[in-house]
């Protein structure tokens, strides 16, 4: 069974929490996020700690996930969410400029993908991309659309990848 609702957060210095009815707000140094929670879930700040409970067992998903979007929410705006992409394959290659990013994954055309408002990029070569912001599932929606454009292939993993991510490879005519 999981307790990841019953688990007190702690609140760090230069973070303001404001919770009504069943949204709760949060405002730190990077920025502020918020969210709607369930009716049946109440969330209660006492002291530097937030509580989260919930009403009857019914209810067990939406506590757990309630307390794990608010603990997304107090990181995000404290320490920020970043992935790491990784491009494999000869010619190609990752370019920013501003919040436009433009993609040469072996099609006839290069892709050129915006950034969504919050996320930034950047790009320490032309194989890597860090992809940042404060809000856990945006940065996580984007990379994956991003490595939606060219997913890595099981013959020789050509692709975009998420950095460390493995795939598993085929062995192909050899194996015959």
């Amino acid at each position: 069974m999981s307790r990841i609702g019953l688990r007190k957060l702690d609140i760090p210095e230069g973070v303001q929490i404001t919770v009504d009815a069943n949204s709760v707000k949060v405002v730190g140094p990077k920025g502020e996020l918020s969210t709607v929670v369930n009716e049946n879930i109440t969330v209660k700040q006492e002291e530097n700690k937030i509580i989260v409970e919930r009403k009857s067992d019914a209810y067990k998903n939406f506590h757990g996930t309630a307390n794990a979007l608010i603990k997304n929410m107090i990181e995000g705006v404290t320490k920020g969410f970043e992935k790491k992409l990784e491009i494999v394959g000869v010619g190609y290659r990752f370019q920013v400029s501003g919040n436009k990013l433009t993609v040469n994954a072996g099609y006839s055309h290069p892709v050129i993908v915006e950034a969504p408002k919050g996320i930034t990029l950047e790009s320490p070569s032309n194989t890597e991309l860090i992809i940042k912001g404060i809000d856990k599932a945006a940065v996580g929606k984007f990379a994956s659309e991003i490595r939606d454009i060219r997913k890595p292939e099981p013959y020789k993993g050509k692709g975009i990848r998420y950095a460390g991510e493995h795939i598993n490879r085929k062995v192909g005519k050899k194996a015959a």
